[in-house]
C-alpha cells in the first residue's frame, strides 16, 4: 500500500508537454517500420522507368501508411495490438496482389478491376508463373508479430490484473482517474498522428501538382504517374475516391458543354468518313462472309522471322503473299488486355484507363460490327473455348448483337492444351459450325493456346529453341508456331468447306506477351534494341487480311490499330459507316489522317512516335522521328499530342456516360 499512497514525484514542464506521445508503443513504431520496409522492397521490384523512390517519395509513404494506421491508436493496446496485425495482414497482401498483378499488367489493381476478381482463379498457371521467391519478404515477419502478440497481451493482462487489484484495494479512486487520462491520451494520440499523416502525404502532393505534376488528377492516363505522386498506398485511397466519384457523386454526370463535344467531334468524324465510289475497294467484297481471328498475345515481331534456321510463321508468311499486311497495326488495350481488344475491334473505342469495359459497362449502348452486319443481312457469330462467364462475354456478347455465342461447352475438348481446347482443334470445329450456317455470316473467334505461361506438351514443340529452350521466352515462340500451324489447318478446313473463296478472313494479334525482358528478345532477334525498338516492339501485333479473290496483296507500313478493323470491314463490304459512333480510321481511305493512339498516351502518325513520361507532362516525354529512328524535338508531337488526349478523353466519357444510346434516342427522336 505504501506505492499507492505515496505522493508522485513531480513532473517536468516538458514532461507536461509531451506526455501524450509516452503511450506510442514500440508495437505501433514496429508497425511503421516493417510496413515501410515492404512498400520500399515493392518498389525496388517494379523496374518502372523513370520512377525513382526518393525522399520525398518515402515521406509521402510515410503519411499514407499513418493516415492508414492513426486510428489504432485510438484502441486500448490489446485492441491496438490485435488492429495493427489485421492491418499488417491486410497491406501485405494487398501489395502482394498488386506486385503480382504488375508483373503481368504493368499496372496496380483498382475498383473496377476488384470487380472482375473472379478471373483470377482462371488466370492458374499464369499467377504461379508471376510469384517469386523472394515475395515471402512480404510476410516474413507475421511469425514473429504472432508470437510478439501474445507475449505483449499475456503481459498486459497479467499487469493490468496487478493494478487493478492494487488499485481497487484503495477504493478505486487511482484507477478511475488513471483510465479516463489513458482515454484522452489515446485520442490525442491518434489525432496527432492524423494530423502529421495529413500533412507527410498532402503537402509533397501538393507540391508536385503545383510544380512538375500540374494537372496529374486530370485525365490522367496511366495509373503509374498517380504512384509515382502519391504512393501506393496514397494511389489506392485515390482510387476508391475516384470510384465513388463516379459512381455516386457528382463525377458520374456529364455537363451540357461536354456532352455537346463530344457529339461535335463525332459528327466531324462522320463527315469525313469515305463515301461510296471514293475507291475501288469501297464494296468490292459486299456480300462476302467476314472471319476475324484474335489471336492471343501475338506479337508481330516474329512474322517473318527465323531461329536457328527454323521459320516461326510458315504459314502465314506464305499467305502473306496473297494477303493484305499491315506491318505497323499496334494493339490498344489496357486493363482489359483481350476484352479490351475485343471491344477497340469489333466497337471501334478505346479501352477504359482502368478496368474492362465488358465488366464495368457491360449494360450500355454501343455500335458494333455484329449489330451493323446484322442490319445488312448478316449471321453473327463468336466463338471462344473457355467458360462464357470469363471477362464477363455471356452478357457482353449479348449486347453486342451477337446471334450465338459457342463457348467451352460447345466444343469436344479432343485435344486438350494449355487453357482449354488446342487451337487446332479449335479451328476445326469452329469451321465445322461455321459450314452450317447461312451466308453471309461475321464469325469472331478468340483463341487461346498462345496464352501466359506459354507452356505446350512437348508432344507439339516442333522448335529446336537452342539457348532458350525452357524459358518462358523460348516457350512463348514455341506457341505462336504451334498456333501458327493450326492457322495452316484452318486454311485448308475452309477450302473443303467451300469457304474460302467467298470470306473475307482477318488475323491479328490481341496484345503483347508480357515479356518485358530485352535480352531474349535481342537474341532471337540478333541485335541490340532501343526504347523506341522495344516500346514498338511490345505494341505491335500482325493485321493480316486475305481478300476472297486474293487481291491488293503487299505489305502495308501506314499505322493502323485495333480500333481501326471495324470501319475498314465496313469499307470492304460497302457499308457506310458514318451513321455509327465508330473511333478508329478507315484503313482504305487514303484521305483520312492515320493517327493511332494507344492507352497510355503514346501515338504514332507515321512520321513522329510518341512516348509519354511517367509523370504524364507532355515536355517531359519523347519523340522520336520515324524516318532516322532518333530522338527529335518533342514540339513536333504537339498537335498529335493534343488530339490524342482528346480522343481518349472523348472514347471514356462516351462509354462511362453512355452517350451513344443518348445520341441515338436523339436522333429517333428527330
Amino acid at each position: 500500500m505504501e506505492y499507492l499512497s505515496s505522493r508522485p514525484q513531480r513532473k517536468s514542464w516538458i514532461q507536461r508537454i509531451l506526455w501524450p506521445f509516452a503511450l506510442i508503443r514500440i508495437d505501433y513504431l514496429l508497425f511503421l517500420i516493417l510496413i515501410m520496409g515492404k512498400l520500399i522492397y515493392l518498389h525496388s521490384n517494379l523496374h518502372v522507368q523513370n520512377i525513382d523512390m526518393n525522399t520525398l517519395d518515402k515521406v509521402t509513404a510515410l503519411g499514407s501508411v499513418l493516415l492508414a494506421s492513426f486510428w489504432t491508436l485510438w484502441l486500448p493496446r490489446r485492441g491496438r495490438i490485435a488492429a495493427l496485425i489485421i492491418l499488417d495482414v491486410l497491406l501485405s497482401f494487398l501489395m502482394f496482389a498488386d506486385l503480382v498483378y504488375f508483373r503481368y499488367f504493368q499496372d496496380f489493381i483498382t475498383i473496377p478491376v476488384l470487380m472482375q476478381a473472379g478471373q483470377v482463379e482462371s488466370l492458374g498457371g499464369s499467377i504461379r508463373e508471376l510469384i517469386h521467391t523472394s515475395d515471402i519478404w512480404l510476410f516474413a515477419d507475421w511469425i514473429v508479430l504472432l508470437g510478439a502478440a501474445i507475449y505483449l497481451l499475456v503481459r498486459r493482462i497479467q499487469r493490468r490484473n496487478s493494478y487493478r487489484s492494487q488499485a481497487y484495494t484503495a477504493g478505486g479512486t487511482n484507477y478511475s482517474s488513471s483510465r479516463g487520462r489513458r482515454v484522452i491520451t489515446r485520442l490525442i494520440q491518434g489525432a496527432v498522428i492524423f494530423a502529421l499523416g495529413w500533412v507527410l502525404t498532402f503537402a509533397p502532393i501538393k507540391y508536385a501538382t503545383s510544380t512538375w505534376a500540374v494537372g496529374l488528377f486530370v485525365g490522367n492516363w496511366w495509373n503509374m504517374s498517380l504512384y509515382n505522386v502519391t504512393g501506393l498506398l496514397g494511389f489506392h485511397g485515390y482510387d476508391v475516391y475516384r470510384y465513388a466519384q463516379d459512381h455516386w457523386g457528382n463525377g458520374n454526370q456529364l455537363s451540357a458543354q461536354a456532352t455537346d463535344e463530344v457529339k461535335d467531334w463525332f459528327d466531324e468524324k462522320q463527315k469525313n468518313r469515305a463515301q461510296k465510289g471514293d475507291d475501288a475497294l469501297f464494296g468490292a467484297y459486299k456480300g462476302s462472309n467476314v472471319i476475324a481471328i484474335q489471336g492471343e498475345a501475338f506479337m508481330n515481331f516474329v512474322i517473318g522471322k527465323k531461329f536457328n534456321g527454323q521459320e516461326i510463321t510458315p504459314n502465314i508468311n506464305r499467305l502473306m503473299k496473297s494477303s493484305m499486311y499491315y506491318s505497323q497495326y499496334y494493339h490498344q488495350t489496357g486493363q482489359g488486355r483481350t476484352s479490351d481488344a475485343d471491344m477497340a475491334s469489333n466497337a471501334s473505342l478505346h479501352p477504359l484507363p482502368t478496368g474492362s469495359v465488358f465488366t464495368r459497362y457491360a449494360d450500355h449502348e454501343y455500335d458494333t460490327l455484329p449489330q451493323i452486319l446484322k442490319k445488312q443481312g448478316y449471321g453473327s457469330y463468336v466463338f471462344h473455348a473457355y467458360e462464357p462467364s470469363f471477362w464477363n462475354r455471356s452478357v457482353m456478347y449479348q449486347n453486342m448483337g451477337y446471334d450465338h455465342f459457342y463457348s467451352k461447352d460447345d466444343f469436344t475438348i479432343d485435344e486438350p492444351l494449355g487453357w482449354s481446347l488446342g487451337d487446332k482443334s479449335f479451328f476445326r470445329q469452329s469451321v465445322e459450325k461455321m459450314s452450317a450456317e447461312k451466308q453471309p455470316f461475321y464469325s469472331f473467334l478468340i483463341t487461346l493456346s498462345s496464352h501466359h505461361p506459354f507452356t505446350l506438351p512437348a508432344s507439339v514443340q516442333e522448335l529446336d529453341m537452342g539457348d532458350l529452350t525452357g524459358t518462358t521466352f523460348g516457350d512463348y515462340i514455341q506457341s505462336l508456331h504451334y498456333v501458327d500451324a493450326a492457322l495452316g489447318e484452318m486454311e485448308q478446313d475452309m477450302k473443303k468447306a467451300g469457304l474460302w473463296d467467298n470470306t473475307i478472313l482477318l488475323f491479328y494479334g490481341d496484345h503483347d506477351d508480357s515479356l518485358k525482358d530485352k535480352a531474349p528478345m535481342e537474341e532471337f532477334l540478333g541485335k541490340p534494341l532501343t526504347d523506341l525498338d522495344m516500346e514498338q516492339l511490345m505494341n505491335q501485333v500482325p493485321m493480316l487480311i486475305h481478300l476472297p479473290d486474293g487481291k491488293h496483296a503487299g505489305t502495308y507500313d501506314i499505322p493502323a490499330g485495333q480500333l481501326d478493323m471495324t470501319p475498314s470491314i465496313l469499307h470492304l463490304l460497302g457499308v457506310e459507316a458514318s451513321p455509327y459512333y465508330l473511333m478508329g480510321n478507315d484503313m482504305f481511305d487514303t484521305k483520312e489522317k492515320k493517327l493511332v493512339v494507344l492507352r497510355t498516351g503514346a501515338f504514332t502518325d507515321g512520321k513522329v512516335f510518341y512516348i509519354p513520361s511517367a509523370d504524364g507532362i507532355f515536355e517531359h516525354g519523347t519523340a522520336y522521328d520515324m524516318k532516322t529512328r532518333e530522338e527529335t524535338d518533342v514540339e513536333r508531337a504537339r498537335d498529335s499530342y493534343d488530339e490524342a488526349q482528346k480522343r481518349l478523353n472523348i472514347s471514356d466519357e462516351l462509354i462511362t456516360h453512355d452517350l451513344i444510346r443518348q445520341f441515338h434516342k436523339e436522333k429517333a427522336a428527330q
